[in-house]
């Protein structure tokens, strides 16, 4: 609120109270916490404040993970996981899991919530919001622990009839320098794409961005540009488009899940075995249904 007296009021105390507390705390830390400049300024944090104030944010959400636990337990929801996904995980490893997860764990319920940026989901994850959630490294520190599950290599794909190099050739990355490039937003994975374009040696030009995977490949078939994706992205078996890898490669993206420090669920563990089987699966099947197309396959179970 920058005001003592708007924020005594929000809180329904007298500005008195609040300056009485303020004071108190002062006294407990050792510092003084707010740059008071008196009339109409604003009150403004010391640097002091700024790091306690980082520090009882981080409280907070651990007080709210606490107690999003608690529910769950009160609500008997033992048997009861949600978890984080992101588009390519929704649409090629969830199809496979679920029914897997079902077959070994019948009485276990399972939510699952999507989010495009990663950070969100990491946020949820840490308020206890999400019982745990796919995500993509690099992941950010935090109270979770990253457990690699499978590395995704990029491609390039490109309408059928503006082929970027002969069929199981790789697409040289300069090629891609000032091209029109099909990018999704700016997401933990088109990150990477973008920074590896660029280390590669290739500045990306995109002229268009959409948070559908299924978009981003309809306008590289439509001729609007080319695109580079993670494999999982792509249905290579498009007839309108060709799938290429790139040369020097991209680091392959490595998918794995986030795992809260708080307690966990005895059902964390196995959905992250059966996870681990599945990506495995899944990037085998990506691998046999590039080659069919004439991209050798380079991944590997992480």
């Amino acid at each position: 609120e920058r005001s003592f007296g708007k924020a005594a009021g929000r809180l329904g105390y007298t500005q008195s109270a609040v300056s009485q507390q303020i004071a108190a705390l002062e006294r407990a830390v050792g510092e003084r916490l707010f740059e008071r400049p008196g009339g109409p300024k604003p009150v403004t944090l010391t640097r002091a404040g700024e790091l306690l104030l980082g520090h009882a944010e981080g409280i907070l959400d651990r007080v709210a993970a606490a107690e999003a636990d608690l529910a769950g337990y009160r609500a008997g929801r033992a048997g009861h996981l949600t978890i984080g996904t992101f588009q390519s995980v929704s649409v090629e490893v969830l199809p496979v899991l679920l029914p897997r997860l079902r077959s070994v764990s019948p009485d276990l319920t399972v939510a699952m919530s999507e989010e495009d940026e990663q950070d969100e989901l990491l946020r949820r994850l840490g308020i206890g919001e999400l019982d745990l959630t796919f995500v993509v490294a690099p992941v950010a520190d935090g109270p979770w622990d990253f457990v690699p599950l499978a590395e995704d290599p990029f491609v390039v794909i490109s309408p059928a009839d503006e082929p970027l190099g002969p069929p199981g050739e790789a697409v040289p990355a300069e090629v891609l320098d000032g091209l029109p490039i099909v990018g999704q937003s700016l997401t933990a994975c088109q990150v990477l794409i973008e920074d590896g374009m660029r280390s590669a040696g290739a500045e990306p030009n995109v002229v268009f961005r959409t948070s559908d995977n299924g978009a981003v490949q309809a306008m590289v078939r439509s001729g609007m540009g080319h695109a580079v994706v993670a494999r999982l992205a792509v249905d290579p078996t498009d007839p309108g488009i060709v799938v290429r890898p790139v040369d020097p490669g991209i680091a392959d993206r490595v998918i794995g899940l986030a795992l809260p420090h708080r307690h966990r669920a005895p059902a964390v563990d196995v959905v992250v075995d059966l996870a681990r089987q599945v990506c495995a699966d899944v990037i085998r099947a990506a691998d046999e249904a590039t080659a069919a197309v004439g991209v050798a396959p380079r991944s590997s179970a992480a």
